[in-house]
């Protein structure tokens, strides 16, 4: 049984291969921005982007808790985000405490992109392992995220 563990030193390491993965997939999502004319686009603006494009709106504890990021990392994401003029701030009508944080015209413009981009890249996925192994590999990360 000793070859189960032998990986844990290892470049085959499974956390070691997970970040490597997500790099390489986030320099492909890069460079697609880059193509399409969205340079000032980072990857890590999904943390903020893709909850919004499921509802717009979000109040950003809600918009954390959606990302799996703690309130104070989302505060820091989302002024990075309306920095790149991507998203707006308003007051909660509902709450004067609360945040609502909105998508600006210009996410609205890059969303059929980032769709388009997102699209080759899982294509380009399913030609590595087939559409049924990368359906296996997303259910296994949806799950293994609950951890």
């Amino acid at each position: 049984m000793r070859h189960r563990y032998a990986s844990r030193l290892t470049r085959a390491n499974p956390g070691f291969l997970l970040a490597k993965a997500l790099q390489r997939w986030n320099e492909l999502l890069y460079a697609g921005f880059c193509e399409e004319g969205f340079a000032y686009v980072r990857p890590s603006f999904g943390s903020v982007l893709i909850p919004l494009f499921e509802e717009d709106g979000l109040r950003l504890g809600e918009l954390a808790r959606r990302a799996r990021l703690s309130k104070q990392t989302m505060t820091t994401m989302v002024r990075l985000v309306q920095k790149a003029g991507l998203v707006t701030l308003r007051g909660d009508p509902e709450d004067s405490r609360a945040t609502l944080v909105y998508l600006s015209d210009e996410a609205k413009r890059f969303r059929p992109v980032a769709g388009k981009i997102l699209g080759a890249l899982e294509r380009r996925a399913k030609d590595v392992g087939g559409g049924e192994r990368l359906s296996q590999v997303c259910d296994w990360l949806k799950r293994f995220a609950q951890l």
